[in-house]
């Protein structure tokens, strides 16, 4: 076996450590299950899995409570249901990984500002919000309308404010980097600003994985779920995919069926279709050729 397979043996053996554990393990205690340094440890788990190994236990718990508040259970009960020993250590994170208070995200977003805009693409309409953490939406649609109608669905009774003259830099770098992708931009696609999506350790670990996925190439469930160490959990990966709300961010188009048929897409399967067929062109690349 290669260093590389055994490393990501030795990964996943890591990450089922954190699944398994209520308390989370100290770095030391994983590093030496591991037989390797903690610092390696740090490094290779974050690049694997795109967080460190406390973030991803945190994580986990997260979806856990993430799961009990969206069934009415009451906030207390859920905080200590998910493993946390005390109400100060939720709300110590509760506003990167929920977007908000426990309690407010119970309550459909109640007290979340949320700042938006929309514009014209080649694959329709686009709808870009943030809060104050980072993007918390992207999503394509025929109108306006549609698109605002979607995201008052998703946070009820989050205050949502349109911005469009003098739109901040985070919704600004947003519709950059997309220009580029959809190859109408003739500038180098900014860095993106954080993000601002309540999911699951698995969730979060699934949406790294597709942003992993060249463009103008696909994976089938089965690939990715393989390629993750999971070889039966190609239906929980559509589940992961069907929940992304940050469309051409995590590029969940990039993923097809086992028979290499396209499969759904949260906004449109023609979208999908004519997006793959955009990036096995090239054209996500001619804005950078113009530019260069």
């Amino acid at each position: 076996m290669t260093t590389r397979h055994t490393n990501e043996a030795t990964l996943e053996q890591v990450r089922l450590l954190l699944e398994r554990a209520d308390e989370a393990p100290t770095l030391q205690d994983l590093a030496e299950a591991a037989s390797l340094s903690p610092s390696h440890l740090q490094r290779a788990f974050r690049r694997r899995y795109g967080m460190s190994p406390a973030e991803y236990h945190r994580a986990r718990r997260f979806g856990q409570l993430k799961t009990a508040l969206r069934k009415g259970a009451a906030v207390s009960d859920a905080v200590y249901d998910a493993g946390f020993g005390s109400g100060s250590r939720v709300y110590e994170h509760s506003d990167r990984l929920l977007g908000m208070t426990p309690a407010s995200y119970r309550a459909g977003g109640a007290g979340a500002a949320i700042r938006y805009t929309t514009t014209a693409t080649s694959l329709g309409r686009l709808l870009v919000a943030t809060t104050s953490r980072g993007i918390c939406s992207v999503t394509l649609g025929d109108t306006d309308a549609e698109l605002e109608q979607r995201l008052a669905d998703e946070f009820p009774h989050a205050t949502r404010e349109r911005v469009d003259a003098g739109r901040e830099e985070w919704l600004d770098a947003v519709i950059a980097r997309i220009a580029g992708e959809l190859g109408w931009s003739t500038t180098d696609a900014p860095d993106l600003p954080p993000l601002d999506v309540a999911a699951t350790a698995f969730q979060w670990r699934v949406w790294n994985a597709l942003t992993r996925i060249p463009a103008g190439t696909t994976k089938s469930y089965g690939e990715l779920a393989a390629e993750l160490g999971m070889p039966r959990a190609a239906r929980a990966i559509g589940n992961a995919c069907g929940n992304n709300r940050l469309a051409l961010i995590v590029p969940c188009h990039r993923i097809v069926r086992e028979d290499g048929t396209l499969g759904g897409w949260r906004w449109g399967v023609e979208r999908k279709r004519e997006l793959l067929a955009s990036e096995q062109r090239g054209d996500h690349l001619q804005g950078k050729r113009s530019a260069a």
